[in-house]
């Protein structure tokens, strides 16, 4: 149906709004200016209870909270930016260039976020009929702490969402499943010497050295699904500990980056790492990273840094839903997948409320220096999110 598709004067807008989104830094939390933006905008738009929680998530609704409920979800903050010196234009300016919009966040995922916004209030001002309602809420500390923001936001407000489409660049593609997400600290204790007497003491890189190497072999066995594909471990940190340069260091620390594929849990990766420990006979203990993380507003919340893979049955009613609403606004996607965590780590991965994944921009511009979304995909996005909405929620 044409009518999913965006007016010039509306595509124009969602422009400005998403211009005004990209101009305005949202690390994590510091995320107040662009909530400020999105409340407002939001407020203009004519949505119903437009709200910021205590966590500093903004949300607000169309249609009628008495009937089930669509969540769009995305997240406002960004990361910082990668190799400032090799932009070609100002990370912050939005400037647009052959239909596409550089800058910090663009696609990852303040396309999404405004596309989300605009697909909301495009579906409000067509008078389509709905029994029930769409929430769109946009959360903070996705980078740092993937799910966290929108736990906080369900948690506080009481919503119980029937489905959930998560606003992430897929190239316009309907993401079905996600890998898992574990950041695990492995920290090795040694015994402290003078370096001029080595044998006295138990050099804890050396220790960490042979752990490693046991890690690298694991990483080349993981298990694999026929969707997801592989398991994957990475060591992406390490720092030791020693009274001087003249000693022999009595600590050393590993952080684990590990990406769980179907069939993997978190209980099964630690026990992996675990039997690495006791072949090689140091002295380690092995945890789940985890730490407080402060909101915008203030308030701290727990982050555990674990989350479970999930995928959706591709003949699910929502991926059929998802499917269809794409092809009424003229696109023809297909079936994909998330390598990295979103906020369906939360709403798939431990509520386990139905969510897929679609979003405009691609995946591997997301963290990179000249960082881009095509404006005509995030046009397109909007207005599949109104066709999905009027799908799922016809009466």
């Amino acid at each position: 149906m044409n009518s999913w598709r965006l007016s010039s004067t509306e595509t124009e807008a969602l422009l400005n709004f998403l211009q005004r989104l990209v101009q305005t830094p949202s690390l994590p939390g510091q995320e107040g200016p662009v909530a400020a933006l999105v409340q407002a905008e939001m407020q203009r738009l004519g949505f119903a209870e437009v709200k910021m929680d205590s966590a500093g998530n903004v949300s607000g609704r169309i249609g009628d909270d008495g009937g089930p409920t669509l969540l769009l979800d995305a997240h406002m903050d960004t990361v910082t930016v990668a190799e400032p010196g090799r932009w070609k234009v100002d990370p912050w300016s939005a400037e647009v260039q052959q239909g596409r919009l550089y800058g910090l966040g663009s696609c990852d995922m303040k396309g999404g976020l405004a596309a989300a916004v605009y697909g909301a209030a495009h579906l409000l001002h067509t008078g389509a009929p709905l029994a029930g309602q769409v929430v769109v809420t946009t959360v903070g500390l996705e980078e740092p702490a993937e799910g966290v923001g929108t736990r906080a936001f369900l948690e506080e407000s009481g919503l119980h969402p029937q489905w959930v489409v998560i606003a992430e660049p897929s190239d316009l593609q309907v993401v079905r499943a996600q890998r898992g997400h574990l950041e695990i600290q492995l920290t090795l204790q040694g015994k402290s010497a003078h370096s001029a007497r080595p044998e006295l003491g138990e050099n804890a890189i050396y220790a960490a050295a042979r752990i490693i190497f046991g890690l690298e072999i694991l990483a080349e066995q993981l298990a694999e699904d026929p969707f997801l594909g592989t398991g994957v471990l990475a060591v992406t940190d390490i720092r030791s500990h020693a009274v001087s340069r003249n000693a022999i260091p009595e600590r050393c620390e590993l952080i684990i980056d590990r990406r769980l594929t179907v069939g993997e849990t978190e209980a099964l990766a630690l026990a992996e790492i675990q039997r690495i420990v006791a072949r090689e006979g140091v002295h380690a203990a092995v945890a789940v990273i985890e730490e407080e993380v402060r909101t915008h507003t203030g308030k701290v919340l727990r982050a555990r840094r674990a989350s479970p893979s999930w995928a959706l049955d591709e003949h699910h009613p929502l991926i059929t839903a998802m499917l269809q609403a794409a092809r009424d606004v003229n696109l023809r996607p297909g079936l994909s997948k998330w390598y990295f965590a979103t906020e369906g780590a939360y709403t798939a991965g431990v509520a386990h409320i139905p969510t897929v994944g679609f979003g405009p921009g691609d995946p591997n511009l997301a963290h990179t220096c000249n960082e881009n979304v095509p404006l005509e995909q995030v046009y397109s996005a909007a207005g599949a999110y109104a066709a999905l909405a009027a799908r799922l929620l016809r009466p």
